[in-house]
């Protein structure tokens, strides 16, 4: 990195180079002062001028010329009249008596001016420093927040002051830090818990290959094909998640989607009610994600509920809500938001009951990147109902 201080010291470029503006200004006025000085001011011999000499009845007694001088080192003025007849005269002016002193020559002009601006440039200049000062140890401040950001320490934020462009850039920082940070803590919880998840299904894996012996029974078979569907579909899972939480990956390529369709294809699937009100609705999205949104309300009601299972679409202006409703035990108010979290399971839940608990975290990020939003209500005959929201694609005017 460079050693001169010059370069690495932002506040001490700008403000040298806003004295070093004020001095040049400050020479080039007071050059231009003097030249236009000079200019007007007369010399130490002013050129001649026609003289008339009068009586006191106004008679012309003679004529000629006359020049003005200024002695060197006096304050008076010295007339040379130069007659027509050939005769010379010397009329000398005193400096009047009351006058003041003549001022030292730094005080003279153009040197008084030069001064003038010499101190409005110095007092510029001092003024200015704290001004420049205040600006780069913002920017300072932001350089050592990335620093340590870039070092590791994802949870730094940087104060932010003012409403200008470092303002705009600190807050900016500011919100692309915690992105960050949110995902990066989100991906360590989804690694955590998925480690734990698969350690479930290898261990059964490896109990029923010691137990099975020699001749394997069916149901050491069936246990080990049960453990390595799980495995299979938490590992799809985990990946999905992964994908849906990164805001840049490619989800899949976006088209008309019949939702009404898709719906009565999974109620067939899962033997649950549909009612559809108002015929075919369609929306923009992934058809396949749309499908693991359905498919998985409906897994995670036919696991918790014994009765009936009712897929309702209705559509209200842009937007359409899908409900699927079940009679099981229901969710508790305060854990209606926890259980769109990856991993989390109903306190009572078991790993005998099926499911990962990424199902409905799942749904969550399809919902939220197809532009919609999910809730978790309780169920007007007992159970929970789950409320998909999702925009309508609009219909061009013929």
């Amino acid at each position: 990195m460079p050693s001169n201080p010059f370069s690495r010291r932002l506040y001490l470029r700008i403000w040298l180079a806003i004295a070093g503006g004020l001095l040049v200004l400050t020479l080039v006025i007071g050059w231009a002062w003097r030249i236009t000085a000079d200019s007007i001011r007369p010399g130490p011999q002013s050129p001649p001028r026609e003289v008339v000499i009068r009586d006191a009845s106004g008679t012309i007694l003679s004529t000629g010329t006359a020049r003005a001088t200024r002695p060197p080192g006096n304050e008076g003025l010295e007339f040379v009249v130069n007659l027509t007849d050939g005769e010379t005269l010397h009329l000398t002016l005193p400096p009047r008596p009351n006058r003041r002193p003549a001022p030292p020559f730094w005080a003279r002009e153009p040197f008084g001016f030069a001064w003038l601006l010499a101190l409005v440039g110095v007092a510029v200049t001092i003024g200015v420093y704290p001004v420049v000062r205040r600006l780069t140890q913002r920017l300072e401040t932001l350089q050592s927040g990335v620093k340590r950001w870039g070092a590791g320490d994802l949870s730094v934020r940087v104060p932010v002051a003012g409403h200008d462009e470092v303002a705009d850039l600190s807050n900016r920082f500011n919100d692309a830090a915690e992105q960050i940070e949110r995902l990066v803590a989100s991906h360590k919880t989804l690694l955590a818990n998925a480690s734990h998840e698969l350690r479930s299904p290898l261990t059964r894996i490896r109990m029923s290959l010691e137990l099975m012996g020699a001749q394997p029974s069916q149901a050491a078979r069936d246990e080990i094909a049960r453990s390595i569907a799980e495995l299979d579909q938490l590992i799809g899972e985990i990946l999905l998640a992964s994908r849906l939480d990164s805001r840049e990956a490619d989800m899949g390529t976006l088209e008309a989607v019949d939702l009404t369709g898709l719906a009565a294809e999974e109620c067939a699937r899962a033997d649950a009610e549909l009612q559809a009100a108002g015929g075919t609705v369609i929306v923009q999205g992934v058809p396949r994600l749309l499908r693991r949104v359905i498919r998985n309300l409906l897994e995670n009601a036919r696991r918790y509920s014994t009765g009936e299972i009712t897929v309702t679409i209705r559509q209200q202006g842009p937007r359409v809500a899908l409900a699927v409703a079940d009679h099981g035990p229901g969710v508790p108010p305060e854990q209606r938001e926890r259980i769109f979290e990856p991993f989390y399971r109903l306190p009572g839940a078991s790993e005998r009951d099926g499911g990962v608990g990424l199902g409905l975290a799942l749904v969550k990020s399809i919902v939220v990147r197809h532009g919609g939003h999910v809730r978790c209500e309780a169920n007007d005959g007992g159970g929970a109902r789950f409320v998909v929201d999702l925009p309508v694609q609009s219909t061009p005017a013929a």
